[in-house]
């Protein structure tokens, strides 16, 4: 029976979740539940100094946007280093690990001679095979006592194979002088407890992965699988940075990309399946691969990410997409559509959704379902409704006060009163849109007139045509 696939995505909690986060826990997620597995949430609260519970929250709410459930509750790293400090001892119990009384000074004083004589600075401590009677009443720190011959070789499912000699490798420190474990023994020590089996993750850990090796090795623990994914450049080919735009994920919602669309971008930004480019979730659970994963790093490609948004938002339910829009209203502080906006913006969503890339563009084509009358025009609107065009207006109402409510009729009718006044419609839709909705592009005339429905309608022309906005 094949063991259960466990993922996990491990955030500091020093500031916002970047887009390379994200995507790490995306991919972490597909991998999970794409076989049955879980994918769990740890987050490495060690840095005291730096981790605030605002970072922590905000980490959460960017994969609850994102649709990233997590199995079982968030753990907290600074919360186990007992546990992690227990192992510490353990190994030093059981002889794979040693009490160093170095000093930082001596320490010190060793490289900058190392580094004078052109000698490697790796520092060896003379205290790894030291008779423990020999030992000091001194602070000491607790080190690895790693492997100095041969390889240790990283069986990585991304970047294949890499081997790093052992003696490049130094002795590090498990537990510092004053009891408290060091980063790279907590992430094993959470790993194993977790149940891990893969740990997906940046390439930038690939050299930690060799250290950890050493300690799972010595603890006579599973080494996980291990998939290291090149980081995301910026469109210029350089490590992606606030200098190339958004890199926080809130800020991509904030622009308005609905959250299935940032799915399917971030899977596509480093891992392929052919040439094919939108996904639904299903798709991407079941197709989604370690194999399938790029060597060479991602660049961000806005283009890209706005053709994949406006793909999904034209193939979205319209009444999925207006949940999805009312989220984005409640998550960008805007007002919420009351009952009577929220019916006409699911009438008017099959005509909103056609070229629109992001929320924002839905909601500036929304505009004339969410505008207070008198309608207010934007400044190409207003110079469309100058005197003849408003004279125009005035005529047509009455005439539309009357007529079967059919969009077969209204552009009769409006075509009629064009060709009266000796112009082509053409030149009547840019006031029309501009009394209907304040400005010149919009949906279809006679859409927008159909969710409006007869009395709001008139009303708009009436307003416009007397110069009320």
């Amino acid at each position: 029976m094949t063991a259960e696939v466990v993922t996990r995505f491990a955030p500091s909690p020093t500031g916002f979740l970047h887009i390379g986060g994200a995507r790490t826990a995306l991919f972490n997620w597909l991998f999970a539940r794409g076989r049955g597995g879980r994918f769990l949430l740890r987050i490495e609260d060690t840095d005291r100094a730096r981790s605030t519970p605002e970072a922590r929250q905000a980490i959460l709410d960017g994969l609850d946007w994102l649709g990233l459930d997590h199995d079982g509750a968030a753990v907290s790293q600074a919360a186990r280093a007992e546990r992690h400090a227990e192992v510490a001892r353990q190994m030093l119990a059981e002889g794979t690990a040693y009490k160093c009384f170095a000093t930082q000074e001596e320490i010190d004083a060793f490289r900058e001679a190392a580094r004078a004589e052109g000698r490697s600075t790796l520092y060896r401590s003379p205290w790894r095979d030291a008779d423990p009677a020999t030992h000091p009443d001194a602070p000491y720190v607790i080190r690895l006592k790693a492997p100095r011959e041969g390889e240790t070789v990283i069986e990585d499912q991304v970047q294949g194979p890499v081997t790093i000699r052992n003696d490049q490798l130094d002795d590090m420190v498990l537990l510092r002088s004053d009891g408290t474990p060091v980063y790279m023994l907590a992430v094993v020590v959470d790993d194993h407890d977790m149940g891990v089996t893969h740990v997906i993750r940046g390439d930038d850990h690939l050299n930690n992965a060799a250290r950890q090796m050493q300690i799972f090795r010595a603890m006579g623990w599973q080494v996980p699988v291990w998939a290291h994914i090149p980081l995301i450049h910026g469109p210029d080919g350089k490590k992606l940075s606030k200098r190339h735009g958004a890199v926080s994920l809130t800020e991509y919602r904030d622009m308005g990309y609905p959250a299935a669309a940032m799915r399917n971008y971030l899977a596509r930004l480093g891992w392929s399946h052919g040439d094919q480019e939108v996904f639904a979730d299903a798709e991407l659970r079941e197709l989604f691969s370690l194999e399938g994963i790029n060597k060479a790093p991602a660049r961000l490609d806005m283009k890209k990410l706005d053709s994949i948004s406006g793909r999904h938002i034209a193939a979205m339910e319209d009444a999925a997409l207006l949940h999805e829009l009312e989220r984005f209203l409640a998550a960008t502080g805007r007002p919420p559509l009351d009952d009577r906006r929220r019916e006409l913006m699911l009438m008017a969503m099959p005509h909103l959704k056609e070229r629109a890339k992001t929320f924002v563009d839905l909601l500036e084509k929304a505009n004339f379902v969410l505008a207070e009358r008198p309608v207010g025009k934007d400044d190409k609107a207003a110079q469309a409704l100058d005197s003849v065009s408003r004279g125009i207006l005035a005529e047509l109402t009455p005439q539309l006060r009357n007529a079967s409510w059919s969009r077969d009729a209204l552009e009769a009718l409006a075509t009629r009163a064009a060709e009266e006044n000796g112009i082509k419609f053409g030149k009547l839709a840019a006031p029309l849109r501009a009394a209907l909705a304040g400005r010149t592009v919009s949906p279809s005339v006679f859409d927008m007139m159909l969710v409006l429905g007869r009395d709001e309608t008139l009303a708009r022309l009436e307003d416009a045509a007397a110069g009320r906005n």
